[in-house]
C-alpha cells in the first residue's frame, strides 16, 4: 500500500512517490506530479522515439482524450535505457508532439530501470516490475492501493487494457490484471 504524502485542498491524496516536480519535455517549465495526479487514476509509460512500439503514442493519446475528463492522467517518461531515444530532447518532442499529436504530459528524458531509475520508476519496480522494454504501462489507482503493469505488447486499444482503465477509474475499486 502506498503511503500518502499529502492531501490537496479537496482532500485528494498525493502518493508519496509522485511528490516531486519534474521538468516537462523540451521545456524549462516544471510540473508538480502531486498537483496533476492527486485523487486521479494515473497511467505512467516509459517511452522511446525510435522503437517498434512508438506508434502506441497514437493509442495513448486517444485514451487520454477519451478518459481525461473521467479522472485519468497519462504521463510519459521518455527514456534511453533501451537505446532507442533521440539524443536531443527537441527531436523527442518532435516525435511526440508533431508526429503523434501528444497532448498528455511528457517529461524530460530519464532513466526508468536500474540504479539510475528516477524515483517514480524505482517505486513502480519495487511494487511490480521494472520495464523490460519501452512502452511498459503502469496503471495506478487514485488511492495508490492498486498498481497494475502491462508489457509493451499490450496496446492502449486492447480491450483488456481499456477494461482495466475503466475499472481503475471507478473510485475505490481494486482489480489485479497485471498478467495481461
Amino acid at each position: 500500500m502506498a503511503e500518502p504524502a499529502k492531501n490537496d485542498v479537496d482532500g485528494n491524496v498525493c502518493l508519496s512517490f509522485l511528490d516531486q516536480k519534474l521538468r516537462k519535455l523540451h521545456s524549462k517549465e516544471t510540473v508538480d506530479l502531486c498537483e496533476i495526479t492527486a485523487g486521479k487514476t494515473v497511467l505512467m509509460v516509459n517511452t522511446a522515439s525510435n522503437c517498434g512500439y512508438t506508434p502506441q503514442f497514437k493509442g495513448l493519446e486517444a485514451l487520454h482524450q477519451e478518459y481525461k475528463d473521467n479522472g485519468l492522467v497519462i504521463i510519459g517518461f521518455p527514456s534511453d535505457d533501451f537505446f532507442q531515444e533521440e539524443d536531443d530532447e527537441k527531436d523527442t518532442a518532435k516525435v511526440c508532439f508533431v508526429n503523434y499529436g501528444v497532448t498528455f504530459t511528457m517529461l524530460e528524458t530519464t532513466a526508468v530501470r536500474g540504479s539510475d531509475a528516477n524515483a517514480t520508476f524505482e517505486y513502480l519496480a519495487e511494487k511490480t516490475t521494472a520495464p523490460k522494454w519501452n512502452f511498459y504501462k503502469y496503471l495506478v489507482s487514485d488511492n495508490g492501493n492498486n498498481i497494475q503493469h502491462f508489457n509493451s505488447r499490450v496496446k492502449p486499444s486492447d480491450e483488456e487494457f481499456i477494461n482495466a482503465v475503466k475499472s481503475a477509474l471507478v473510485k475505490g475499486t481494486a482489480h489485479d490484471t497485471s498478467d495481461l
